[in-house]
């Protein structure tokens, strides 16, 4: 039998932003519930060290953190929901999703948490060196290749802004495009190859990354696009930077959304174009991408969730005593 969940506030998506947001909602006494998803953490839970969140001098762990997150948000009142929503209904006064399952989950207010993946290329050895050399975020692991090789893949404006960013923490860094010209913004371009620390390999795509002997990234194996050669280029680090992919499908014609597919929100605040259904984290920032910024949102849509059920509950107070 399926069952009807009712909250004043749903969240869907469980990563930073989600668990922030039922933190903050839950002491507000909203009594959130957040359904968790395909992937509950989000992309913390497949990023091993962390050593940029606020609070810990030490090394952390991507998994532990978002372990420690929900038991916070569990003991100040969330209730966490293993499921998955197929599809959401946002007419009305109630917003409604429904699971995989068949339950329904019914909420005053709506946080979508659903976050963005990173592209990844696909080919053998990606998956199994992730977090051994292969990385999709230059922000997020820069900082442990100090001084040593890398290379980013790709060859728009992320991976360029990925290139000029590790030249904070290495001399040698390598492009790799598949293509002959990038497609990147021209300001991008032009910073780029003024670099003295960056250097483009054109026309060559990764066919495979090959593991060293102590089992991490040696090198990649490549293949020139032309003329079908073969070689290799040995690294320290490898950056797939080729974009991401909002989890916004569920939202579709439903919401606003840009050409990429991330929603949109007003300008500073995590409201999107239907008042109560709030956006928060990698769903609608392509910008920073970051588990301290979408923490950071998920806070701004939980109070901005309170406020606008304490003005609806004004509002209708205020209608009563007027009639």
């Amino acid at each position: 039998m399926a069952t009807t969940h009712k909250t004043r506030m749903l969240i869907i998506g469980s990563g930073p932003a989600g668990l922030s947001a039922a933190i903050y909602g839950a002491r507000a006494g909203m009594e959130p519930i957040v359904v968790q998803g395909l992937q509950p953490g989000g992309q913390l839970t497949i990023t091993t060290d962390v050593e940029n969140y606020p609070g810990f001098r030490e090394v952390i762990q991507g998994p532990w953190l978002m372990q420690e997150m929900q038991a916070q948000a569990e003991h100040v009142g969330t209730r966490m929901m293993w499921d998955t929503i197929t599809s959401v209904d946002l007419t009305g006064g109630t917003f409604k999703a429904i699971g995989d399952g068949g339950d329904i989950y019914e909420g005053d207010t709506l946080v979508i948490c659903t976050g963005a993946q990173a592209k990844w290329l696909g080919v053998p050895g990606e998956q199994e060196l992730s977090g051994k050399g292969v990385s999709a975020c230059a922000t997020c692991d820069g900082f442990f290749y100090r001084g040593k090789k890398v290379v980013v893949i790709g060859g728009g404006n992320t991976a360029v802004e990925e290139a000029l960013y590790l030249t904070n923490h290495s001399d040698d860094v390598t492009l790799i495009h598949r293509r002959d010209s990038l497609r990147c913004e021209k300001i991008l371009e032009e910073r780029l190859l003024a670099n003295p620390k960056i250097s483009v390999v054109w026309n060559k795509r990764v066919e495979r990354f090959v593991a060293g002997e102590a089992g991490d990234l040696r090198a990649l194996a490549l293949i020139d696009t032309e003329t079908g050669a073969e070689s290799e280029i040995e690294t320290d680090g490898a950056f797939v930077a080729i974009g991401h992919a909002p989890a916004t499908e569920l939202f579709k014609d439903k919401l606003a959304m840009d050409a990429s597919g991330y929603l949109l929100v007003q300008s500073g605040t995590p409201k999107t174009d239907i008042p109560g259904v709030f956006a928060a984290g990698d769903v609608c920032d392509h910008t920073y991408r970051q588990a301290i910024t979408a923490a950071g949102m998920g806070c701004m849509a939980a109070l901005d969730a309170e406020r606008y059920l304490a003005e609806k509950e004004f509002s209708g107070v205020t209608e009563t005593v007027q009639g």
